[in-house]
C-alpha cells in the first residue's frame, strides 16, 4: 500500500493566500444505501465549508447489489461479496480516489479483498473507531457492542478491541438485534427500534460495559437518540472524522 501523497498547492484562496487540494476519497457505498447518504451528510456537516470547493470531494460507488453480508456469514446461503467489493474498490481507484472508505461495519470482514487489489490507503472504520474507544476508557475495559450478530460469529470487534487491551460485550439476544437491522434495511428506523437500542444498552451496561460502540451503519441513522449511562461512540462518526482529516479539511476554520 502506498503512502498518501502530500497536498498540492492549486491556486489563491479568498485570503489572498494559496489553499491546499482536497484529496478525493472514495466510497465503496450501498451497504445499506441510506447509511450511504448518512455519511455524506456527515461529512457535509461537519466541514467548516464557506463555499462548495470547502467540500471534500467523493467517488462513491453504491451498489446495492452487493451480495448480503448476512447471508453469507450468518445463513451461509448466499455468495461472498468480498470480489465484488474488490471491483468495486479498482473502479474507485481507477477513477483518482486518493483512499476508500466503507460505511458498513460488518463488510470490514473482506477489508482484504479490498487492500489486496489497490495500492491506495483503506480507512478502516473499526480500527478507528476501536482506538478512539481506547483513548476514552480504561485499559481492560469491556465495551457493549451494538452491531450485527455476524461480526460476534466471526469475532470482528473482539479482534480489533483485543488489539487495544480492550474486551468485547454483546447483547443476550442476539436475534432482536438482527431483526432490527433487518426492519430497519426495509422500512427505516422507528421508534421501536430506538426503544430496543435503549433497552439493549441498559443490559450491556449492566453486564460492565464502560462504553456502548454503534457498530452498525443501520443503527448509525439512530445514534443520535440512544441514551445510556456510559459513553456512546457511533463508529459512522469516527470515520467521518478520520475521512475529513485524510482529505485536508482544517476543522479549525470559521464556517
Amino acid at each position: 500500500m502506498t503512502q498518501p501523497s502530500t497536498l498540492k498547492i492549486v491556486g489563491p484562496d479568498r485570503a489572498g493566500g494559496f489553499m491546499a487540494r482536497l484529496r478525493r476519497i472514495g466510497v465503496l457505498g450501498g451497504m445499506g444505501p441510506e447509511a450511504t447518504v448518512t455519511l455524506m451528510q456527515r461529512l457535509q456537516a461537519g466541514t467548516p465549508a464557506r463555499d462548495d470547493s470547502d467540500h471534500v470531494p467523493l467517488l462513491v460507488d453504491m451498489n446495492p447489489q452487493v451480495p448480503s453480508r448476512i447471508r453469507h456469514l450468518i445463513e451461509k446461503t448466499g455468495p461472498n461479496p468480498g470480489p465484488v467489493m474488490a471491483e468495486m474498490a479498482v473502479r474507485l481507484e481507477t477513477a483518482g480516489a486518493e483512499a476508500l472508505i466503507m460505511p458498513c461495519n460488518t463488510a470490514h470482514h473482506y477489508a482484504s479483498f479490498v487492500t489486496e487489489r489497490v495500492r491506495i490507503p483503506f480507512l478502516s472504520m473499526l480500527a478507528l473507531t476501536c482506538v478512539e474507544l481506547a483513548s476514552q476508557v480504561a485499559p481492560g475495559s469491556k465495551v457493549g457492542i451494538l452491531a450485527s450478530p455476524a461480526t460476534n460469529q466471526i469475532g470482528l470487534f473482539q479482534t480489533h478491541l483485543n488489539d487495544v487491551g480492550l474486551v468485547a460485550l454483546f447483547p443476550e439476544d442476539e436475534g432482536t438485534v438482527l431483526s432490527a437491522i433487518r426492519r430497519i434495511k426495509q422500512y427505516g428506523p422507528d421508534e421501536a427500534d430506538i426503544a430496543l437500542l435503549h433497552e439493549k444498552s441498559a443490559e450491556l451496561v449492566k453486564q460492565g460495559a464502560a462504553a456502548i460502540l454503534v457498530g452498525c451503519t443501520e443503527f448509525s441513522l439512530i445514534s443520535g437518540q440512544i441514551k445510556t449511562t456510559v459513553p456512546i461512540v457511533d463508529a459512522l462518526d469516527i470515520l467521518v472524522a478520520a475521512t475529513l482529516n485524510f482529505a485536508g479539511v482544517r476543522l479549525d476554520d470559521p464556517a
